[in-house]
């Protein structure tokens, strides 16, 4: 931490009941500061309430480091939350790196974010481990027959939910739906799809301003308790060339030299060379959250790659959601089935194991990489109107990018079979009518109630729909 810019100030004002006073302690100047140690403690336990999307995990860290601890401000928390909106991978995650920067530097930033993954990594590899042994099994089946459903009411509320808070002009509505029948019918690339959406939103923002309606100043930056932590004391660094190529540096070597070891060792068609390089590619692309990026990753995994099937891909993603942190680790899932079937000389255990390692890291890096790398540039990529305007575009083409992976799934989980039609430039998926799975329908249909007409959590609805799937398993329900 440096202690450069700092000035003297009126003493911190009396922390707030939960604040956990007896863990701050005195900088050298005479200011507050957070022991390193209580801070790792911190993220560790918020780390394990990391349920619920990042909607959940960013109000566990506001309720923890806003408003109990007072570690850090109202404002500068939604600086550093809308700094990380920008950035590709998943936003909770980059946050919690952001913020533990800003309290004790690239150490903090690491830990924070380390920590923030790190029970969900254990979940959901105990958790492919159990599917692989035991997925063929009648009671797994029935209760991934109950879960698969939950997942199609779970991405039509967030569809609902994005698209309230992106879709506010007509101009944004029409590049949602643009974004949906690109994909949807013609079959063009996610990044494709994402680039062009950047453009569109960077050509409104230039020539027809009007068309992208800005947020209203009157935002409670302001509010919360008044923090502990004096801006002054919390870490910043000058954007300067020499660090911004030293961070690029490392974090490339982090990122890449893995993906360069199992090339070398397993060869360039191996499946760990495949996944260390698509996933790779897959975490600079993950601009608007996890749902956007899966229908990416699940026509490439599924389709091209053939690591798992469509019906898997739905089974892992329900895994992903009962498990803390972000749901992009559904890509761990992807990678322990896709080498656990084609482990080359290894053992299928052990390949599985490794890739799933192998995913998640080259998933999760570059997420640090990019906070750690742009953080000193916050205050002006903040205040760029073009930047944002490409945003909003970005954002908008997000809705009919969640829309597309919910109709995939659909699909997928309530019929047996599908056709593909094909016909000139259209390329789309339909289901065979006669081939409909009245269970599934019937416990999607519950899942949708239980989430948008009781308003229960995602995690109490998928206990109650894979419920439903045993018990209509160990009635002998046709569930398949």
């Amino acid at each position: 931490m440096t202690g450069e810019g700092h000035r003297p100030q009126d003493p911190a004002p009396p922390p707030a009941p939960g604040s956990e006073p007896g863990r701050i302690a005195a900088h050298p100047h005479g200011q507050t500061v957070v022991p390193f140690r209580a801070a790792v403690r911190a993220w560790f336990l918020i780390s394990l309430q990391t349920f619920g999307g990042p909607a959940g995990q960013i109000a566990v860290m506001q309720r923890t480091l806003v408003d109990e601890k007072r570690w850090i401000g109202q404002r500068r928390f939604l600086h550093a939350m809308n700094y990380c909106m920008l950035l590709p991978g998943p936003e909770a995650q980059q946050l919690a790196t952001y913020v533990g920067w800003l309290l004790h530097g690239t150490p903090g930033g690491l830990v924070a974010g380390g920590l923030f993954v790190l029970p969900g990594i254990v979940a959901l590899l105990v958790l492919s481990g159990v599917y692989v042994a035991f997925g063929t099994t009648t009671w797994v089946m029935a209760l991934f027959i109950g879960l698969a459903p939950a997942v199609l009411a779970i991405v039509a509320q967030a569809v609902v939910r994005v698209g309230k808070r992106a879709l506010n002009s007509p101009a944004l509505v029409s590049i949602a739906v643009a974004a949906f029948l690109a994909l949807a019918l013609f079959g063009v690339p996610f990044p494709v799809v994402i680039a062009i959406a950047g453009l569109a939103g960077w050509a409104l923002g230039r020539w027809r301003p009007a068309a992208l309606p800005q947020k209203g100043k009157a935002e409670a930056a302001d509010a919360g308790p008044p923090p502990v932590i004096s801006d002054d004391v919390l870490h910043h660094e000058p954007p300067t060339a020499r660090r911004t190529l030293r961070v690029l540096l490392v974090g490339g070597l982090l990122w890449g030299l893995p993906v360069a070891a199992v090339a070398l060792l397993t060869g360039a068609h191996s499946v760990f060379t495949e996944q260390g390089l698509f996933f790779s590619g897959a975490a600079v692309v993950t601009f608007g959250g996890a749902y956007a990026v899966l229908s990416y990753v699940a026509q490439q995994a599924v389709q091209v790659y053939g690591w798992l099937g469509p019906r898997e891909m739905v089974r892992g993603l329900a895994l992903a959601e009962t498990t803390p942190g972000p749901l992009i680790m559904v890509v761990q899932f992807v990678a322990f089935l896709g080498a656990y079937r084609a482990p080359g000389s290894l053992d299928p255990w052990v390949a599985a194991v490794l890739a799933s390692l192998l995913v998640t890291w080259v998933t999760f890096v570059p997420s640090i990489l990019f906070v750690l790398l742009g953080a000193p540039y916050m205050e002006r990529l903040r205040g760029n109107r073009s930047l944002s305007a490409a945003l909003t575009g970005i954002t908008a083409a997000v809705v009919g990018v969640i829309a597309n992976l919910g109709v995939y799934f659909a699909i997928h989980t309530l019929f047996s079979r599908t056709v593909t039609l094909d016909w000139a430039v259209l390329h789309v998926q339909v289901p065979e009518v006669g081939t409909l799975r009245p269970v599934a329908l019937g416990i999607a249909v519950i899942a949708a109630v239980l989430l948008f007409k009781v308003q229960w959590s995602v995690l109490r609805t998928l206990g109650v729909c894979a419920a439903l799937g045993l018990a209509a398993g160990l009635a002998g329900l046709p569930i398949t």
